[in-house]
């Protein structure tokens, strides 16, 4: 991997160290090209007809993605975020008074509001699988607890608050045995090391384009296996998902498209088009060995930080990092390295529920690398949490 050449495809890597690409990774010179080639066109020449130019290249969107994730395009749905991907997705299912939706300590803090919601609706139940002891979720217990009563299992692949990386392919393993639905939120893991549902064995597959992916803001994709169509009923119909029979009833789409708006930001998807390609181009091998080994080089030396404690689950860690500065706030912290050109974020209670509930550890800063990030920008971002642990 050339990373001199990718560092200089990538304006922001010019004056920043963007340490944040959990929250959104920085944008390639074709993808920002796509998005504003795109908009000008819409402008010359007005939306629809910039959208009917470009059909071949929307179109081949749905392609890129379903390589990426080792499906087929007709498998693949778009959004304008992930969550609301994962909310078609979730809605799509019907509870009902006793119904038992399982889950991770880890999850999202949108899905654990739409559990809450639903269970306070329909009577359903939340179960929260306990972690092992690599504080990963303990797929044993997740096998003992599954039972006639289980509607759904829900898992986040990568948490937003953590190294953690979940047992996927276990979980789909003990699912498919099962016969339960699987629900894997790949947000964080999507376009930073290889994903492939069939080696997962999930039902459902949401993420975003605008992290790892390095897309636009304003993506996000649904995959669908075929035979999970048979109990689904999108919440939410549209002349994008269904046709009218001419009396007075309809016929879903085929395939996924079935839960797709009409409108689209056409401009983004071709973003998302350029992103994934590019990721696909570079090999997710690739990118994942050296995203994680960036990861690993990066906590191992904040460990090593006098002041400094890392706070990161699982068996196998990936490119997230989270840390405590002893005695100063994580907001503060952010803001210290900001001050110093290094872009990070912070961890927050109320967007991870159950991790909360159980730890206590947030906030925590938290430092994302990417393929695109030196050892040396690692370096000086140590050194900087150095100085701030030590009150310089």
């Amino acid at each position: 991997m050339d990373v001199d050449a990718l560092r200089r495809d990538t304006p922001g890597t010019a004056h920043r160290i963007h340490l944040n690409n959990a929250g959104a990774g920085l944008l390639s010179r074709q993808t920002l090209t796509a998005v504003t080639s795109h908009l000008e066109l819409e402008a010359a020449i007005g939306g629809y007809e910039a959208a009917a130019r470009e059909r071949e290249r929307i179109d081949a969107t749905y392609t890129h993605i379903a390589r990426l994730l080792g499906g087929r395009p007709e498998e693949v749905a778009l959004f304008d975020n992930s969550t609301h991907a994962w909310n078609a997705a979730f809605y799509s299912l019907t509870f009902k008074p006793g119904d038992r939706i399982l889950t991770g300590r880890d999850e999202y803090g949108s899905s654990v509001l739409a559990y809450l919601q639903i269970a306070r609706r329909t009577g359903a139940e939340i179960v929260v699988v306990p972690d092992d002891e690599h504080g990963q979720l303990d797929t044993a217990a997740l096998a003992d607890l599954i039972d006639e009563r289980t509607r759904l299992v829900g898992v986040t692949h990568v948490p937003t608050s953590g190294g953690l990386i979940n047992p996927a392919a276990e979980i789909g393993r003990i699912t498919r045995a099962a016969g339960v639905p699987f629900l894997l939120d790949a947000t964080q893991s999507v376009g930073q090391f290889p994903v492939d549902v069939t080696e997962i064995g999930c039902d459902l597959l949401t993420a975003t384009g605008r992290k790892f992916l390095r897309g636009p803001r304003g993506t996000g994709f649904l995959w669908v296996r075929p035979e999970a169509l048979e109990y689904l009923e999108p919440h939410v119909i549209e002349i994008q998902a269904a046709t009218w029979d001419g009396e007075r009833g309809f016929t879903w789409q085929p395939g996924a498209r079935r839960f797709e708006s009409w409108e689209t930001g056409y401009a983004n998807v071709l973003g998302l088009e350029t992103a994934v390609r590019q990721a696909l181009d570079l090999g997710l091998d690739r990118i994942g060995e050296r995203a994680l080994a960036l990861g690993a080089y990066l906590r191992d030396r904040l460990d090593a930080l006098p002041g400094v404690t890392t706070h990161d689950l699982g068996a196998h860690r990936c490119a997230i990092v989270t840390a405590k500065v002893d005695g100063v706030p994580a907001a503060e912290v952010a803001a210290a390295l900001a001050g110093h050109g290094i872009n990070v974020t912070y961890t927050v209670p109320e967007h991870t529920q159950f991790d909360t509930e159980h730890r206590g550890v947030h906030p925590l800063v938290r430092l994302s690398p990417h393929y695109y990030n030196t050892e040396a920008e690692l370096d000086l971002t140590v050194e900087t949490m150095a100085g701030i642990a030590s009150g310089g």
